[in-house]
């Protein structure tokens, strides 16, 4: 389920997206994992939100193309803000998963523990198929094409997660 704050909701399992802006992946990645998790009917027991590492576009809603992209791939609109990562949400958040290196870098230079450092995982990391490419390609100065792209890719790296979570939380 779709929660605002992680601390609002200890009960439940958190995952964190976290892109550059909050914008195009990160969001894309949290209605993907958000529709996966009901799908499975395990919404109940996992929390999911994503944010940036800049804040310069706090309090807009997803790019256009995303959402675009979205209704394309057969999501409904997804209402969003975009939003800067807390480091304070480490306390509560239980897998911080980073859509590239730089996002990595980022969260990782504000952990502030060991215990922070290794909730942080790359999102590619995660599925075995696309290991190699590592980062989730940034579309924000291409086309539709490219938000389709980074929608598929983010589709299938998060069955693996939702494989992940699954098993975490003994639900298999």
């Amino acid at each position: 389920m779709r929660i605002e704050n992680p601390a609002d909701a200890p009960e439940l399992y958190t995952v964190c997206f976290v892109c550059t802006g909050n914008i195009c992946r990160s969001p894309l990645a949290e209605a993907v994992f958000e529709r996966m998790l009901r799908d499975a009917g395990v919404d109940h027991a996992v929390g999911v939100l994503s944010a940036g590492t800049g804040s310069w576009h706090r309090g807009e809603p997803l790019d256009k193309r995303a959402q675009a992209s979205l209704l394309r791939g057969g999501y409904p609109e997804f209402e969003h803000r975009a939003r800067r990562f807390d480091p304070g949400w480490f306390d509560s958040v239980d897998l911080v998963v980073a859509l590239d290196r730089t996002h990595q870098r980022a969260l990782t230079n504000w952990a502030k523990s060991d215990t922070d450092r290794n909730k942080i995982h790359l999102l590619l990391g995660f599925d075995p198929e696309q290991a190699a490419l590592v980062d989730v390609p940034d579309p924000y100065y291409s086309d539709d094409r490219a938000f389709d792209r980074v929608l598929a890719t983010v589709e299938q790296a998060s069955q693996s997660l939702l494989r992940h979570v699954r098993s975490e939380l003994a639900l298999d």
